[in-house]
């Protein structure tokens, strides 16, 4: 017989348990630096690589820091065990 994982949705989190992590903040970290950059070369004059950087950070970075989701702690499909 095969077994099913227990699906994880947003009811299996405890109410009080923040969802970031340290790698969203890292990645929030990392998009807040482009933007800075971004704007700072668009003050200097770049058409090119200001839009670029601006784009790469509001648009990628920022997504990916709200939306990642770490690998949960413990392994769930070790935890079901046959029963015949």
């Amino acid at each position: 017989m095969a077994i099913k994982a227990k699906k994880r949705d947003a009811s299996d989190e405890p109410e009080g348990k923040w969802p970031y992590g340290k790698k969203n903040y890292i990645l929030f970290a990392a998009a807040l630096i482009v933007i800075i950059f971004g704007f700072v070369t668009l003050g200097q004059g770049s058409m090119t690589l200001a839009p670029i950087l601006l784009v790469i950070g509001y648009c990628v970075l920022i997504p990916m820091a709200l939306i990642w989701k770490d690998k949960p702690e413990e392994n769930e499909t070790a935890e079901t065990t046959p029963t015949e």
